[in-house]
């Protein structure tokens, strides 16, 4: 079993990858395999809705010039998910945000029914908002939200200083530990034959119904 890991933040080494290093840690600790994935701080193409990737079927973006389809690529042969970003005016990191909307709207079926985390790193306040925020992608998803023992962020300006707040290592290591508890619960029911639950067709029920004329 894989938790692929991704790191929102621009800084490679900082706070964000402190706290998700501590989730890895855990992970590794019970017997879980993992990699991080950095977006890194070339420009990210935002989302322009062309519907290419829709077309092609390919679990793709048409736009192959940034990293967003490398992540997909390492996302393919994960079984859960563990998203980290800094807190920028109380919410994700803006490449972040751009890498997360392309990735689920073009490779949403490779992440259903894997299990998932949002973890922000703040100075001050904003973090449970941006992890909130993560969790949105999730929850839209089919993806079971891997909670901890407190919202998952930790505090830190500087640096290091995340590794400082214990409670919030603590939260980490939590996230780590039921990351790892739910994978194995989902392989020892794929042993007993328990299915997936079954996926409903979408109905879309827009605001505004041209049909209703």
């Amino acid at each position: 079993m894989k938790v692929l890991l991704i790191n929102g933040s621009p800084h490679k080494n900082g706070n964000t990858s402190e706290a998700l290093a501590e989730v890895a840690r855990t992970l590794e600790g019970e017997g879980i395999e993992t990699e991080t994935a950095w977006v890194g701080t070339k420009p990210i193409r935002g989302c322009i809705a062309c519907m290419k990737c829709f077309e092609n079927g390919n679990n793709r973006c048409v736009f192959d010039d940034d990293v967003v389809n490398r992540i997909l690529e390492k996302a393919e042969g994960c079984d859960g998910l563990v998203v980290g970003t800094p807190v920028y005016y109380a919410g994700m990191n803006g490449a972040l945000a751009a890498t997360l909307q392309r990735m689920f709207y073009a490779g949403g079926s490779l992440f259903a029914y894997k299990p998932a985390a949002g973890i922000a790193v703040a100075r001050r306040t904003g973090a449970s908002t941006s992890a909130d925020q993560i969790n949105k992608y999730f929850q839209i998803n089919n993806m079971p939200v891997v909670s901890s023992c407190y919202w998952g962020v930790a505090y830190g300006r500087l640096p290091g200083e995340a590794v400082l707040d214990a409670e919030g290592m603590r939260t980490m290591r939590g996230v780590g530990r039921n990351m790892a508890w739910l994978l194995k619960c989902i392989e020892a029911g794929r042993e007993t034959s328990i299915c997936l639950p079954e996926s409903e067709s979408k109905p879309l029920t827009n605001m505004i119904r041209d049909d209703l004329k």
